[in-house]
C-alpha cells in the first residue's frame, strides 16, 4: 500500500490539473469500489470547483466550493493518470498488477475545465472515494482518531515522548499505529529506525524519561523521521509493486534504502560490521541491523 510520501507525490502530480479547475463532467463507471460511492456522487461533484488539493495521512482531499471535500484513498492498486488538453496521456508505470486493458479498471473519470482529464484506475478496487462536509471532517469516522502529521510542526521529541510514555509495545508497532502518528508505513519506519540506531523491538515507552520528557533518542527519532519522509517526497516516493507517479514515471527513493529489503546485506552505517536481518512483526517484514540498532 502506498505510504505517505507516495500519496504526497500523487497529490503534487494532480494539483496542477485539479486545483482551481471546475469538474465539468464526472463519469462513475461502477456503483462501488471498496465501499459504495456516496449518494448522488456524480451530481454533487458536477459543476463544482476544486479550491484546494490537500492530504491528510494517506488520504487525498479535494476541497470543493460547495463546502464538501472529496476524500480519496488509493488502497493497494489505485492510481491516477492525467491526460493533457493536447491529448497526451501518461505512459503506464511498472505495476505488479497490470492495469485493465481498454479501460477495464478505469472506474472514475474527471473532465476538468482546464481541458485535463483525470482517470482513477484500480485493478483490485481496494481504494475508495467519499464526500464529507469540510466543517465536520475532523470528526468524521475516517479522521477522528488519526494521529499527528509527521511532516507537520507537531512532530518533535517531546511529542513522541508524550505519545509513547508508558507503552510497552515494540517501537515499530507504536510508530505504525495511525492513531499516534499518521501516514507512516512499514518501509519508512524501518528506514527511520535504522538511521536513528533504534531497535524495532525496543519498548516504545523507553523514549520518555520518568518525568515524561523526551530522551535524546526521542529527539533523534523525530528528526530522522522527518528527514526520511522529506527525502522520499523529494525523490518521488519508493515505487514498490503497485505505485507509480501520476505521469507514469517511477519513484527513485528505493535506491536509497539503507535497511528495507536488504536482508543478509552488510549494514550501510559507517563503521558498523553488522548485517541486515529480517524478522516478522505483526505479519510484516522488519529489516534492521542487530549490531547498531539498540
Amino acid at each position: 500500500m502506498p505510504e505517505l510520501p507516495e500519496v504526497e507525490t500523487v497529490r503534487r502530480g494532480l494539483e496542477p490539473a485539479m486545483a482551481g479547475a471546475t469538474l465539468l463532467r464526472v463519469e462513475q463507471r461502477r456503483k462501488d469500489l471498496r465501499f459504495p460511492f456516496p449518494d448522488r456522487f456524480v451530481e454533487r461533484l458536477t459543476g463544482r470547483t476544486v479550491t484546494a488539493l490537500g492530504r491528510r495521512a494517506k488520504y487525498l482531499l479535494a476541497d470543493l466550493d460547495s463546502g464538501e471535500v472529496l476524500v480519496m484513498h488509493l488502497g493497494m492498486t489505485g492510481r491516477f493518470t492525467v491526460e493533457t488538453p493536447e491529448g497526451e496521456a501518461s505512459a503506464p508505470g511498472e505495476f505488479h498488477h497490470a492495469a485493465g486493458g481498454a479501460g477495464t479498471h478505469d472506474h472514475v473519470v474527471f473532465h476538468l475545465s482546464g481541458g485535463h482529464r483525470i482517470t482513477y484506475n484500480d485493478a483490485r478496487r481496494f481504494g475508495f472515494m467519499t464526500l464529507v462536509e469540510r466543517a465536520t471532517l475532523e470528526e468524521h469516522a475516517l479522521f477522528r482518531h488519526v494521529g499527528i502529521e509527521p511532516l507537520g510542526n507537531e512532530l518533535d521529541g517531546a511529542t513522541l515522548a508524550r505519545l509513547f510514555a508508558g507503552r510497552s509495545a515494540p517501537l515499530k508497532a507504536a510508530l505504525l499505529d495511525q492513531r499516534l502518528v499518521a501516514g507512516l508505513g512499514n518501509i519508512y519506519v524501518c528506514e527511520a529506525l535504522h538511521r536513528a540506531g533504534l531497535s524495532p523491538n525496543r519498548a516504545a515507552g523507553t523514549l520518555a524519561k520518568k518525568d515524561g520528557g523526551p530522551t535524546a533518542r526521542a529527539e533523534t527519532l523525530a528528526r530522522v523521521i522527518r528527514e526520511v519522509l522529506e527525502e522520499a517526497v523529494a525523490a518521488g516516493g519508493s515505487t514498490l509493486r503497485d505505485y507509480a507517479h501520476t505521469d507514469g514515471s517511477l519513484g527513485y527513493f528505493q535506491h536509497a534504502f539503507r535497511a528495507y529489503g536488504r536482508e543478509a546485506e552488510p549494514c550501510t552505517k559507517p563503521g558498523c560490521r553488522g548485517v541486515i536481518r529480517r524478522i516478522v512483526q505483526s505479519g510484516r517484514s522488519t529489516f534492521f541491523c542487530g549490531e547498531c540498532q539498540r
